[in-house]
């Protein structure tokens, strides 16, 4: 097979695993830049052109696209739906994961578990809104945030409110959670690729810190995930209309929450953490389901 990775930097570690794993099983992977890209949209004969020069056709693609190009990304991604190559990931359901809020009510429909979220933009809306969660402690996100960042833990009610009421001010999308304080600054990222559960970590904050991620200076380790759990991330890519995808959840007093569902899930963290070769797991993947694909017929999202 003929693979294109959509990825802005060929040295990332999930980049070069991805390259790696296809070679290894005889395949070829050319990494694009997504931002490298532009398109020529015709009825009769969709391209895609990079760097002067027209794409020659791929049978699949594996997106990597960074939450601040979402819009762009996708727009490729969709290009090269219409080539008829086989994403990893639909075009459609990247975006959808990308929405934090819409993809919380996707999941809420469907009754998977989640914290109790509550979003608003009027600063009249705030005490009613603080209440709705529970009060304080809770947790105030940027809906655009990622790894982390825009993510605040207010201890007290004149903390959240202090925040809240910066963030409106700054014309900028939030949404607030109640805070899962027996989760203990740990969640679990369970990685998906088709109905599976193939590696799952516990990603543990470092002392100070409530956020797990490991780009805060979190820990990961190996961690044996329950029957509820695997069922409640699976349930939850599928939902997404993800075919690999990172899920993160708590565990909370009753049950399993979901925090996130990420369609670009990192490789290093997971692969260092469990010894388990995800990135061969992948190009697996996309040797079982691509060939056959090749002559659906997808929509445009």
């Amino acid at each position: 097979m003929r693979i294109a990775i959509l990825s802005r930097n060929r040295k990332l570690y999930s980049t070069r695993r991805l390259i790696e794993a296809a070679e290894e099983r005889g395949h070829e992977a050319q990494v694009v830049d997504t931002l490298g890209c532009y398109m020529n949209i015709a009825s009769h004969r969709p391209t895609i052109h990079y760097r002067g020069k027209q794409l020659e056709a791929f049978d699949a693609v594996i997106p990597r696209i960074g939450a601040s190009i979402t819009f762009y990304g996708t727009a490729v991604l969709r290009q090269f739906e219409m080539m008829g190559t086989f994403p990893l990931n639909e075009s459609v359901a990247v975006t959808r994961s990308r929405d934090k809020f819409r993809s919380l009510q996707l999941l809420s429909r469907r009754g998977i578990g989640l914290p109790v979220t509550g979003f608003a933009r009027q600063l009249g809306d705030i005490g009613d809104l603080i209440e709705m969660v529970g009060g304080a402690p809770l947790v105030v996100k940027l809906l655009e945030g990622t790894q982390g960042i825009g993510v605040v833990l207010c201890e007290t009610r004149k903390a959240a409110e202090s925040v809240l009421e910066a963030f409106m001010g700054l014309n900028v999308s939030i949404m607030v959670q109640e805070y899962i304080k027996e989760a203990g600054g740990a969640d679990i990222r369970c990685f998906v690729i088709g109905d599976k559960v193939v590696a799952a970590i516990k990603r543990q904050a470092k002392p100070g810190e409530f956020r797990s991620n490991l780009h805060r200076g979190g820990s990961a380790t190996l961690v044996k995930i329950t029957p509820q759990e695997r069922s409640v991330a699976v349930r939850s890519a599928k939902i997404m209309g993800l075919n690999v995808a990172g899920v993160d959840l708590l565990r909370a007093n009753h049950g399993p929450v979901v925090m996130e569902v990420n369609s670009s899930p990192g490789l290093e963290g997971i692969e260092t953490s469990t010894g388990k070769d995800v990135a061969g797991m992948i190009v697996g993947f996309l040797e079982k389901n691509a060939q056959k694909d090749r002559t659906r017929t997808r929509g445009t999202g």
